[in-house]
């Protein structure tokens, strides 16, 4: 049977989507982008523990003094285990996100219950909508809306739909008929009758379907923090790329808090906005034996507590207690007057070094340098569309090939900064009579099949894939298992510790030859090309926008011993304190920054 094109279809799509409809798209975007930064903004002012009082007022309002004390108690856990901002971006990502979502639910969800016609179109729809992988809604996010929070809200919002609109037509539908009846008999109007008796009854179901929208949306920020979407979702992809069990424990503790706290909100305030919700609690509050746990107060003593609250908050952030004012810089340093400058990186040693070093010298000139952890083809993607101004870490002109024949209309290339590099398979020298890919041929089983790759968009992955174990016959063999660079690393460390047969994905310049013992493997054919250089890419309007810096990165050069120390003193440092392990190898090359970034320079 002929394959049918369907992806070619949709792609062709959504090409013509983004080459007509851009600023329709533009205009989501600032309106979006807009929402997000406001809401931000206010969760990101207070002190943490102010805002968790805030909180923990709210939960004494809906749910009483034990939930107020364990919301207290699990916020406090977060801004100890320092992920409070993560955790406030993320919270900021979920209340836009399930805003628009309610917006645009709520009246779908009447309209398919008050017609046969449009519930029965709907369905499908949602059917489609609520089995699509959540990932998939990624891809058409970045490519209309760029990389960031935007294209997270959007596809949290395609996402988390589906059960608003059908809770909503349930609960409406269920409604009994003859009270209905009852108020069209009394001359009420379809509309008054819709908000005075159908909507009034289904409220508690309509909670229902707002808290299932709350709990997805959570759900779907945390992924889109592969595209740069931040907070929580940063903090997991971080941890999973780099193998990182401290991380992930702490981004995931904090993800179960925050679910936990507005699941049990948003069901609290679904009983106190419905009347036979507000009966059912006054039943519970009188069977309750402990005076002190049915305490609640009213909605204007719990008002007054959070205004002085943020009035106290508003005041210690107006009078300096919010710690963000930028240190001094030596009188003639501050080139950059505060501006920001978005880096991509991706999470190959070699960039991760190169990035924080340009962090840490951009902000000794007066920028504000902002890090963006991304996948491969997200970064680029983001570069194209000028939501990621500069990456230092393309492998031109073979690995990156593809992207840069994609991209280079909305690109500029500032040059290398170190080469020539190299991609190979490698095995631990204990492995005997493998010096090359061609002596791979006929020894699977040793290697159990399969050779330990990368992240699946690198393009020594697509080098691998297309050309290099075909070109060895190795196809047939071996399976070239997907993951991320740590992974990989993480599996090569646990067999050299067990002395067995391991092939795995590499590069050079990478720390991992002064670990292991490693034996690089020959490529006799030279399908992998000749040695790629590191290249600074940007979008094309980087040069005028930030002429200084373009000039400084032009003139960028790391040798191997510079490059090898950096990346060493990043290891050291640990992950989260990238920047100090900079600062620590700066130490041992004085002048370093000055010849980097010169202040003379016209």
């Amino acid at each position: 049977m002929a394959r049918i094109p369907l992806g070619d279809w949709v792609e062709t799509g959504v090409d013509f989507l983004r080459d007509h409809f851009q600023p329709f798209f533009d205009g989501i975007t600032t309106v979006v982008s807009g929402m997000y930064d406001g809401v931000d903004a206010v969760l990101g002012a207070p002190q943490p523990l102010l805002l968790a009082g805030i909180l923990a007022v709210v939960a004494l309002w809906l749910r009483g003094p034990l939930a107020a004390l364990l919301s207290f108690a699990g916020l406090a856990l977060i801004e100890g285990v320092g992920q409070w901002d993560q955790a406030m971006s993320t919270l900021s990502l979920v209340l836009v996100a399930s805003v628009i979502t309610v917006l645009l639910a709520v009246p779908l969800g009447v309209w398919a219950a008050r017609s046969t016609r449009v519930g029965a179109a709907l369905r499908p729809v949602l059917d489609l909508m609520q089995t699509m992988p959540a990932f998939v809604y990624l891809i058409p996010g970045i490519f209309f809306f760029g990389v960031g929070q935007v294209p997270g809200i959007i596809a949290t919002i395609v996402f988390s739909m589906p059960p608003g609109v059908r809770m909503t037509e349930l609960g409406i539908r269920q409604v009994d008929g003859e009270l209905v009846e009852a108020a069209e008999a009394f001359g009420t109007a379809p509309r008054r009758t819709l908000l005075g008796v159908q909507l009034p009854l289904a409220l508690p179901t309509i909670m229902a379907g707002v808290n299932q929208v709350i709990m997805l949306a959570l759900s779907m920020v945390v992924i889109s923090g592969m595209v740069g979407g931040g907070g929580l979702g940063a903090s997991v992809f971080t941890a999973i790329s780099q193998v990182d069990v401290g991380l992930g424990f702490e981004g995931g503790i904090a993800v179960v808090i925050l679910a936990m706290y507005l699941d049990r909100m948003t069901g609290a305030l679904g009983r106190r906005v419905s009347p036979l919700g507000r009966r059912a609690l006054a039943r519970e509050r009188s069977a309750d034996r402990s005076a002190v746990l049915r305490y609640r107060p009213s909605t204007a003593v719990a008002g007054v507590a959070v205004v002085v609250l943020a009035l106290v908050a508003g005041g210690l952030h107006t009078f300096g207690g919010s710690g963000g004012t930028r240190a001094a810089l030596p009188a003639g340093h501050d080139v950059g007057h505060g501006r920001t400058v978005d880096i991509g990186t991706i999470n190959w040693d070699e960039g991760v070094a190169a990035t924080y070093l340009w962090k840490e010298v951009l902000e000794q000139r007066g920028f504000r340098p902002q890090v963006q952890n991304m996948d491969v083809g997200a970064l680029y993607t983001g570069m194209s569309t000028g939501r990621v101004d500069v990456e230092l870490d393309s492998w031109l002109p073979v690995t990156h090939a593809d992207y840069w024949r994609k991209y280079r209309s909305s690109l500029t290339d500032l040059g290398s900064w170190y080469g020539p590099t190299s991609l190979e398979v490698s095995v631990p020298s204990y492995v005997k009579d493998v010096r090359s890919l061609a002596d791979l041929r006929g020894r699977s089983k040793e290697f159990g099949g399969r050779i330990i790759g990368i992240e699946p968009g690198a393009g020594e992955m697509k080098l691998l894939r297309s050309t290099v174990l075909k070109g060895y016959g190795l196809d047939k063999e071996y399976q070239l298992t997907t993951g991320s660079t740590a992974g990989m690393l993480a599996q090569l460390e646990r067999s050299v510790k067990a002395k067995e047969p391991v092939a795995v994905v590499l590069w050079s310049p990478h720390w991992a030859y002064s670990k292991y013992p490693l034996t690089k493997l020959a490529d006799p054919r030279g399908l992998f090309g000749r040695g790629d250089r590191l290249h600074t890419l940007a979008h094309r309007s980087f040069p005028s926008e930030f002429p200084q810096v373009s000039r400084w990165m032009k003139d960028f050069r790391l040798t191997e011993e510079q490059l090898g120390g950096l990346e060493q003193a990043i290891h050291d440092a640990g992950q989260g304190h990238e920047q100090d392990g900079v600062r620590t190898w700066l130490r041992s090359q004085p002048g370093l920054v000055d010849r980097m970034a010169p202040l003379g320079a016209s």
